[in-house]
């Protein structure tokens, strides 16, 4: 008598579709040109990104790199680039699957976690996001004499605020790859979209101060506000308090906000997403391709 194939525990399903799903990801993300020139790719990028932030700041400044606030833009800037990776990298995967390979109903009947895989197609982006982040501040450093102290970093602040927030922005893909399974057309810039309009309203580039009253509190909505504000702290210390927008927080206070936002993304993101993925399946959305 043959022997019946052992049942896989729940635990066991989620490791496979995440590992599987970060390796198809990371192939996905290096494998569409040779070596050289995808090193290449990656290291131009940043730092053309980074360049045309450095050229509009030393306009305004008339090429005064030596103020504390050049290090405030040049690193919300720099960890930016998680932002759009991350978020775009979970949403894109419904693209990539449905819309490119054709593959999307396939994974649906296969025996993994859908939720698991999404979160494994991102963490390419988290990884080429991180050299992007890397050769960025790199790049201030050798460059731009960007003040940096490494025995001034506050490395628990920094490494405790880094994993919040990106578990954060895990979890906003997540709720975004649910909006991208509802739509038929354009949904390869939902991603982008929210990324290039969060830029603006997260203080990357600029307090919030800056920004005219009635548009302030859509920042202070945004968990990325305090990410960034908490990471910039940990690098270049209190001189970000005099002109940022949270003065009178402590890094705490500001710690407890992120870590409330990341409790309340958590729970949200997986409810939307499986509405969203109900509401597909009952319009038939889920191998549908807009064929252009």
């Amino acid at each position: 008598m043959a022997e019946r194939p052992a049942i896989q525990s729940s635990s066991q399903i989620i490791n496979r579709s995440f590992i599987m799903a970060t390796w198809l990801g990371w192939k996905i993300e290096s494998n569409w040109t040779d070596p050289f020139l995808f090193a290449v790719y990656s290291i131009i990028k940043p730092l053309a990104g980074a360049a045309i932030i450095v050229i509009m700041y030393s306009v305004v400044a008339q090429g005064n790199f030596d103020t504390p606030y050049f290090a405030y833009l040049y690193f919300g800037n720099a960890f930016y680039q998680y932002v759009s990776a991350v978020i775009t990298g979970v949403s894109w995967s419904i693209v990539d699957d449905r819309e490119h390979y054709k593959t999307l109903k396939y994974l649906y009947v296969a025996p993994i976690r859908f939720q698991y895989y999404l979160l494994g197609r991102g963490v390419a982006r988290i990884l080429g996001g991180t050299f992007a982040v890397i050769i960025t501040i790199a790049g201030g450093l050798l460059f731009l004499h960007v003040p940096l102290d490494f025995a001034q970093i506050d490395w628990l602040l920094f490494g405790v605020t880094f994993v919040i927030g990106i578990v954060v922005l895990v979890y906003m893909g997540l709720m975004l790859a649910g909006v991208t399974l509802m739509l038929a057309r354009h949904s390869d810039m939902v991603g982008d979209t929210v990324a290039s309009g969060m830029f603006l309203f997260s203080g990357a580039i600029f307090p919030l101060s800056y920004l005219p009253s009635f548009i302030r509190p859509i920042g202070f909505a945004l968990p990325v506000t305090y990410w960034l504000e908490l990471l910039r702290r940990a690098l270049i210390g209190s001189s970000v308090e005099s002109f940022s927008s949270f003065g009178g927080f402590s890094d705490l206070a500001l710690l407890g906000i992120l870590l409330a936002f990341t409790l309340v993304f958590g729970v949200t993101s997986n409810w939307i997403f499986k509405a969203c993925e109900r509401r597909a399946r009952e319009k038939g959305l889920i191998d549908q391709v807009t064929n252009y």
